[in-house]
């Protein structure tokens, strides 16, 4: 039985209490949904698993031998779908040592890091608005390496495992951002 997004926030609550993060998992919920329409996939599973993909991050202080092995034993129990937790563990390879090889990981941790960028982007804009972002600026900045430096660029580029270029990658991200911009307070 497939989860509804309203449990699924429900849950997220639980266990997330920063507001940061809380933003974060709003964007990446956005940015999966996005990204599923357009890959023509089920928006539902990938959008929940945006929003519970760090689910775990408190709990773990952000580990990364530990971040997403928590998340999954805790959505196992709320009997969340298999494919969705496995997504949800593999966005972060550190902590099983395995490879990412099926398109929800790629998307997953493709999407859930892209959020990272683009709202340092908006941050540097003096109203600190992201609807005045454009592709052009994440882009140029995704080439900066000092720029929001903790933000894996390599994890972003597999979106070209996605079959999307990341101009069109950033701009489904970037289109599906602005959608929440006031719930994710940019």
């Amino acid at each position: 039985m497939q989860k509804t997004r309203e449990e699924a926030e429900k849950l997220l609550k639980k266990y997330i209490k920063n507001d940061k993060m809380l933003a974060h998992s709003y964007a990446s919920e956005a940015v999966l949904k996005a990204l599923a329409i357009r890959l023509k996939t089920d928006d539902i599973s990938w959008s929940i698993a945006g929003l519970l993909h760090d689910l775990d991050v408190e709990i773990t202080n952000a580990n990364p031998k530990v971040h997403g092995l928590e998340a999954a034993k805790i959505l196992k129990e709320y009997h969340y779908d298999d494919e969705m937790i496995d997504a949800i563990k593999m966005h972060n390879e550190e902590a099983h040592g395995l490879k990412r090889n099926k398109m929800f990981h790629f998307a997953l941790a493709a999407g859930e890091t892209i959020t990272g960028l683009i709202m340092a982007t908006a941050l540097v804009y003096p109203d600190k608005k992201i609807e005045n972002v454009k592709v052009k600026s994440v882009t140029k900045r995704m080439k900066e390496k000092a720029f929001a430096a903790s933000v894996n660029r390599k994890t972003i580029m597999e979106c070209e495992k996605l079959g999307l270029t990341l101009d069109e990658f950033v701009d489904i991200s970037l289109t599906a951002m602005k959608e929440i911009s006031i719930k994710i307070g940019l």
